[in-house]
């Protein structure tokens, strides 16, 4: 009897925690679909946003300027990622532990620090613009590829590289045939958190971005005196099912595969 009451209360406390996390986006979608400009009356089912959604011209160039951002700054951040946590990975273990506490700096200060010390440095040597935000965001999302890479390199096989080497691959070659699928894993993550952290930012891009360059976040809090616009809400929730799709395919076609291998093992 107490096991069961331990469960229902488990099971009740993780439906509380599931609420509280979706029920504000499970909102936001149904506003989506009201007809009614008013967030607490309902109008009527409607896609009229969605429609007006793609025709509003500020919408969609702050859309196409946050994705350019996020996938340049990524893969820039990807490729100096990489080599940087090779680089320190080689280093010795005092520098090492040095240098590792220096990239876990960006991502433990508060980004309205970092947002006034870039754009400080900014203003003396370039004007600001789309060239600055996304410096900015090349350099807080490097740590974030070098903390996901770091694990891999750790777990890399480097006897392999050296048996390449000594069969008479060279560095570059080796690098790309043996190195890197080894990191695979570890570098398309560090790509896809740098991404998703690009989206997300708005402090910083607000300090370092120059007048004519909107983001979706910074059009957002320039729009919150006015009202947001119920375009907004249908752009919301088009992003969210997209991610949400995105998850589910993720993880289900390892588990699929998983289970093929299974079949094909006991056959």
């Amino acid at each position: 009897m107490v096991e069961k009451i331990k469960n229902w209360v488990s099971r009740f406390y993780l439906g509380l925690i599931i609420l509280f996390l979706y029920a504000p986006i499970l909102v936001l979608i149904v506003l989506s679909f009201n007809s009614s400009r008013s967030r607490v009356k309902w109008g009527g089912f409607t896609f009229d946003w969605y429609v007006r959604l793609f025709s509003n011209r500020q919408i969609s160039e702050a859309l196409t300027t946050t994705l350019l951002l996020a996938f340049v700054s990524a893969l820039i951040a990807t490729i100096i990622g990489v080599l940087s946590a090779l680089g320190i990975h080689a280093m010795r273990q005092r520098n090492y532990q040095l240098v590792m506490a220096f990239t876990h700096i960006p991502m433990v200060n508060a980004d309205i620090v970092t947002g006034i010390a870039l754009m400080l440095w900014f203003v003396h040597f370039i004007p600001l613009g789309f060239g600055s935000v996304l410096l900015a965001h090349v350099t807080f999302n490097i740590p974030y590829v070098i903390l996901s890479v770091m694990p891999k390199i750790r777990q890399m096989n480097v006897s392999l590289y050296e048996a390449a080497r000594d069969l008479g691959a060279n560095a570059v070659y080796g690098f790309f045939k043996v190195i890197f699928p080894q990191l695979t894993n570890g570098i398309v993550s560090g790509f896809f958190m740098a991404f998703t952290m690009s989206m997300d930012d708005f402090v910083i891009t607000y300090f370092t971005k120059g007048p004519g360059v909107n983001t979706l976040s910074t059009m957002i809090y320039g729009e919150i005196r006015k009202g947001i616009k119920p375009e907004m809400y249908a752009l919301s929730t088009i992003i969210f099912v997209f991610v949400f799709a995105i998850l589910l395919v993720v993880n289900y076609i390892p588990q699929k595969k998983g289970k093929v291998v299974k079949e094909r093992g006991l056959r």
